[in-house]
Parts: structure tokens; C-alpha cells; sequence
């Protein structure tokens, strides 16, 4: 699986459902995104598995 995906979750400040585009092109990303909500920023880890399933960890920055 490579390209954009759009994934929804749930911010871990302000628990609003919002849609973040994702980088499928490299097997893991570590980036810092703000909430398109609250404006705080979140530290995203995610990726594809073997099977192509996409995971994906949402944390406070």
C-alpha cells in the first residue's frame, strides 16, 4: 500500500474526531501534528503492516 490515506481519529486533548492525511509511501512515520480542533499538538507514530493494515498511535506531544 503507498500513497495518501485519510484516517480518522480521536485527538487525546480535546477528544474531537478529526481526519489527518497520512503518508503511506515509507513503512513508519514519527511526526508531530497540531489538532485541527484545540491546535494541540499530537505525536503521531503510524505505518503498514505486512498484511496492509494500516496502525496508527496517537499520543500528547
Amino acid at each position: 500500500m503507498a500513497g495518501l490515506h485519510e484516517q480518522r481519529i480521536s485527538c487525546p486533548f480535546c477528544g474531537e474526531n478529526i481526519t489527518l492525511l497520512l503518508d503511506l509511501s515509507v513503512p513508519e512515520q514519527d511526526l508531530i501534528e497540531d489538532c485541527q480542533v484545540c491546535c494541540q499538538p499530537m505525536q503521531l507514530h503510524y505505518g503498514v503492516d505486512a498484511d496492509d493494515n494500516i496502525w496508527i498511535d496517537v499520543q500528547q506531544a
